[in-house]
């Protein structure tokens, strides 16, 4: 008749595909391939996922950071604008909860605070995206307000260069049946650079409302807002050649651009999505959303051969403009589940709208330097008039069709196609209209368990890419096919808390526009055939999760060789190998401590007297997390931990640093 007092058991409910407060590198399913809830091992394709946990322990904190924490990008920086590469193709575009976005993608170093995570795909990802490049896609999802009860945090930053922010992120029931939730993000940013003349103001608020309409339907609605003022900014870096022919080597703080010059942006955006069950488990899905970008610029351009000696022979161009970029996504879908000799099954059909537009003013003037080194400039553009550009428009239409069959129980075929419509119209008459119709983006995997932890899988996709030049006939060339070939191995370990991925890929470009020798139209312009063009192949391997219940580790290994159908080496501002390496451990249920590591392989440009090359070289980094109380922690995070020289950025005759070593510390309070 004794009474026993057991221990409190909590139950939790967890939304799996969250990664706030899983305390996980890695995630148990992502849909940016395919739109398919699929986990890691059975997706064919490489993919990397940037967990909450992870964005917090490397202390990424804007696009620029996601970047350089993909293995297999190399970012070519040309100062206030970053160029990336991967698999020896450009970047050229990133996806906000599935939808693509093109404009501003290296101009807009935009922040962290509101995503849960990135889910990357390597390669193409046409399937879901439609126009873009055979690179990767970065899929970028938003924070949700999940909380049944008040929650928050507030985490204080300072670091290197006199860097300051201060963020706060609240959740919270509205109704007192807790079917309506609401969250908000206030962040708020003051910091300098390494280099001179530089400093950043960054104000952004986030919110958003989920709820829960009755059994069948949620929906959820949100705000975002950010206003960037980037003082000093520059473009396309120092000169890497004085008039002798000799190399450069400046003070790694050297700035040539100006602290009166600027690069300003302000985002507005909204946007919504509806969930609503029709039968069982068949699904209806409409998600929209329209963004607003004004950029406001005036920045400086310096060409030419420095004389070391007097600080002349550079030539400036200094540029101004006022931008508006408007962007609006639609994307709907049915998805459908359903068995077959009790074999699951599932498709998703739908369709997607996208439509971006942009106008502008602008002016520019040139002059030469007679001393670099005493330069203002300042007056140069004073009386000189804004040109008005002409607006210009594209839209794209797409349906697809995706799905997922279960052959037998350990074979699935993953199999779909999309139908695309580009358009691009621009108020400027002397720019002829162009219309790409019924564009197929097909896609094809198998994927073979071969036992509870290991599967094969094999995958072709592809990705088109318009053109705007015309062929002998005077009509617009097809757009470029970037096809998709991979295959590989992966693992998943202790109930999906570690991933293991190796595979092969090989892309091929098709339609590659190629001049004709001697031949023009009509309007002066050359003529141009479909040829071959740039080949890439080579290996990837990672490993996210966790390894033991103290030691969550990442790593990621990317090797490729491109070449053209020359059989020459395309795009050697790109490292061929880069690694990254991640570890952190739990010395007890107070400290956590970790450290990484980062290689990039050589990259160069140009030839004879204006080669420039970065050898390879390897960054570390270090952090360490102590918890005050069971409610506050102080973390410090050190990057280029031996204070590494290297090149960020090359190009014809000039070069950009990389970070000196460099530090932040933050202090979390949850609440």
């Amino acid at each position: 008749d004794e009474v026993i007092s057991l221990d409190t058991i909590s139950v939790i409910e967890n939304n799996s595909n969250v990664t706030q407060g899983t305390d996980s590198y890695t995630t148990d399913y992502m849909n940016t391939s395919t739109k398919l809830d699929l986990s890691i091992k059975d997706t064919p394709q490489t993919i990397t996922v940037i967990t909450s946990k992870e964005i917090e322990d490397k202390n990424i904190l804007s696009y620029k950071d996601v970047l350089s924490n993909i293995a297999g990008v190399t970012l070519n920086n040309r100062g206030t604008n970053v160029v990336s590469a991967a698999r020896g193709f450009d970047i050229t575009y990133y996806k906000v909860d599935g939808s693509p976005s093109y404009s501003t993608i290296s101009q807009n170093d935009f922040d962290m605070a509101i995503y849960d995570r990135v889910e990357v795909v390597k390669g193409a990802n046409g399937l879901m995206t439609g126009q873009g490049d055979p690179s990767l896609s970065m899929n970028f999802i938003r924070k949700h307000a999940n909380s049944k009860k008040f929650e928050g945090s507030l985490t204080l930053d300072a670091g290197s260069w006199d860097s300051y922010s201060q963020t706060i992120d609240m959740s919270t029931p509205l109704t007192q049946d807790k079917k309506v939730r609401g969250r908000v993000v206030l962040k708020n940013e003051n910091s300098k650079d390494f280099y001179d003349n530089f400093d950043k103001d960054n104000t952004l608020f986030y919110g958003i409302i989920d709820a829960d309409l009755s059994d069948q339907t949620s929906v959820s609605v949100g705000t975002f807002y950010d206003n960037m003022y980037r003082g000093g900014a520059w473009f396309w870096a120092l000169p890497a050649f004085y008039s002798d022919g000799t190399r450069t080597d400046f003070p790694r703080s050297t700035s040539l651009t100006k602290d009166w010059a600027y690069w300003d942006m302000e985002t507005k955006e909204v946007f919504g999505n509806v969930k609503h069950y029709i039968y069982d488990d068949i699904t209806f899905n409409l998600s929209s959303s329209f963004r607003r970008i004004y950029e406001r610029t005036h920045t400086l351009r310096f060409t030419g051969s420095l004389n070391k000696v007097n600080g002349s022979g550079m030539n400036v161009s200094q540029y101004a403009d006022h931008v508006t970029y408007d962007e609006m996504n639609l994307d709907s879908y049915f998805d459908v589940p359903f068995n077959v000799l009790n074999l699951s099954q599932e498709i998703i059909m739908g369709g997607t709208y996208n439509k971006s537009k942009d106008s502008d003013e602008y002016r520019q003037a040139f002059e030469s330097v007679s001393n670099l080194f005493d330069y203002d400039g300042k007056a140069l553009l004073t009386n000189t008039a804004y040109t008005t550009g002409f607006p210009e428009e594209t839209e794209q239409i797409g349906i697809y069709l995706v799905g997922r069959f279960s052959l037998t129980q350990r074979l699935n075929l993953i199999t779909g196609a999309r139908l695309s419509t580009w358009k691009y119209h621009s108020d400027d008459k002397t720019v002829e209209d162009r219309e790409f119709k019924n564009e197929l983006t097909p896609y094809a995997g198998l994927v073979y368990e071969l036992d509870d932890n290991h599967s094969l899988f094999v995958s072709y996709t592809d990705i088109f890419k318009t053109q705007r030049v015309k062929d002998i006939n005077e009509k617009y060339l097809d757009p470029i096919v970037g096809k998709n070939y991979e295959t590989g191995i992966k693992g998943e370990y202790f109930d999906g808390k570690l991933n293991t991925s190796f595979s092969l890929f090989k892309i091929i470009q098709d339609n590659v526009a190629q001049v004709i020798d001697g031949v023009t139209l009509s309007d002066g312009s050359y003529a141009y055939e479909a040829k071959k063009g740039v080949e890439s192949k080579g290996y990837e391997v990672s490993l996210a999760g966790e390894l033991t219940d103290k030691l969550d580790t990442t790593f990621s290994l990317a090797k490729f060789e491109a070449k053209d159908a020359k059989n020459e080496k395309v795009n050697t501002k790109q490292s061929r190998a880069t690694a990254n390496l991640f570890t952190n451990y739990k010395l007890n249920k107070d400290l956590d401590v970790g450290a990484g590591l980062k290689y990039y392989s050589k990259y160069y440009t140009g030839t004879g007297n204006s080669y420039i090359e970065q050898k390879d070289y390897l960054l570390a980094n270090t952090m360490m997390k102590y918890k005050l109380d069971k409610n506050t922690s102080v973390q410090l995070n050190v990057n280029n931990l031996f204070d590494k020289k290297y090149y960020e950025g090359i190009g014809n005759y000039w070069m950009v640093y990389g970070e000196p070593r460099n530090f932040n510390v933050s202090v979390k309070y949850n609440f």
